[in-house]
Parts: structure tokens; sequence; C-alpha cells
């Protein structure tokens, strides 16, 4: 079990779901949500100013969803690596979409961040299979 799962998707009900499956599975003790890639990249920078008051526990994991308004999960990853992930270099990504083309799975194996490309919607199989 991981202790803090991040999961960025602009849809209230995949994030429902999301909390759903994660505790179902019981697959992280902590699920913070965020509606787009901005709000995430704000939610680290916050991390970011507590970090000189000693060793914070940040999010092991994200799931992200690619397509999402002010800020998608491209331009996320491109800034999160750029600029934050010196500091949280224990991170993983896992891209969690409705996109089934190709090109966005070839894009993803780019990224050595990104551990996985699952399909919505996430089942609690699919989490077992993260696990292993």
């Amino acid at each position: 079990m991981i202790k803090k799962l991040l999961c960025v998707d602009d849809d209230a009900t995949t994030l429902m779901l999301i909390k759903m499956v994660v505790e179902k599975a019981s697959f992280a003790k902590e699920v913070i949500t965020i509606s787009n890639g901005r709000e995430a990249i704000e939610y680290y920078h916050t991390l970011l100013q507590q970090l000189p008051e000693g060793k914070i526990e940040y999010p092991q994991l994200i799931f992200l969803d690619l397509n999402m308004p002010i800020m998608n999960g491209w331009e996320f990853l491109d800034e999160f690596i750029e600029t934050l992930y010196p500091n949280f270099p224990n991170t993983n990504v896992v891209i969690l979409s409705s996109s089934t083309n190709p090109v966005d799975k070839e894009r993803a194996k780019k990224y050595p961040i990104i551990i996985g490309y699952i399909f919505k919607p996430i089942t609690v199989d699919l989490i077992k299979k993260l696990v292993k």
C-alpha cells in the first residue's frame, strides 16, 4: 500500500470512482484529488515550501488524465519534470485516460517517470496489476 496517491482529472465522477476503487483495493492510505494540471503544479509548489521545515510525505504515484482544460497532462508532465521532479524524485506517473490514440501511448514511453498507461475506467483488477 502506498501512502499518498495524487489523482489529476477534470471529471468529478472519475475522481470519485478512483477513490472508491483505490479504497476497495486497499491501494493507498490517502487519495488527493485535483482537477487540472495547473492545480497539481500549485500543489507541488505548496509541498516545496514545506521542504525546509523537514521531511514531508508527497505522493508516490500520480494518476494523470491527459485531456484537461487549463493545463493538460502533457503540459503538467513537462513542467513537473523540468521544475519539480528533482525535489520529488520518487514520484511515478500512471496515465489514466480515455484516449486510445496510439500516438499518446507512444509519447508516454518518452517519459521515464510514466510506469503505466491505463484506459478509463479504472478497476480493482487494473490496480492489482499495478501492484505487481
